[in-house]
This record gives structure tokens, sequence and C-alpha cells, in this order.
């Protein structure tokens, strides 16, 4: 299963703004996205296109995240979505 890792880039995590830009971008993934704090196994990963999920998942300004995908398109899904996150969305 291809993953990658992101580094939260928002000052106020993944929290709020950041994280419906976020699922919005991961809802419209050919394929579906789990995220997960870096360490968190894959089983226990969340769904990246649930704004619930993502306030939840607790990820601050600075913290690695672990993307993950299958199927055809998941490569390009998963930079793709990196870029989301790695993009401070509270300087706009």
């Amino acid at each position: 299963m291809p993953e990658r890792i992101a580094t939260v880039a928002s000052r106020v995590g993944l929290h709020a703004r950041p994280a419906a830009i976020f699922a919005e971008a991961a809802a419209e993934q050919p394929v579906e996205v789990t995220i997960g704090l870096e360490g968190t196994p894959a089983d226990e990963a969340l769904d990246a296109s649930s704004i619930l999920s993502l306030m939840g998942l607790g990820a601050e300004y600075g913290a690695k995240v672990v993307l993950r995908a299958e199927g055809e398109g998941a490569d390009a899904a998963l930079e793709s979505l990196a870029q989301v996150l790695e993009t401070d969305h509270d300087a706009e």
C-alpha cells in the first residue's frame, strides 16, 4: 500500500479551516485515503475525507502524518494531498 509522510504546515494545525480544505481535497481523489499520526498502525488510520476525523486526530503544527491509499492513482493522490498539508492555509 503506497504511503506518504507529510508535515502539517498550518499554524493552527489540522483544525477548522485547514481540516475542511484537506477533507474536501481528499474527497475529490479517485481512491480512498486514510490519515494517521506518524507511528499509527495502518489499521487505526482515519478517513482523510472526514472533517470530524481530521479534527479529532490532534495533528498540530509541525506534526508528521502518514497518508495511505491503494488503487490506481494512489501515488498521485497522496502527492497532491501532501502538498495541501504542507501549505500554511492560515497565512492566506
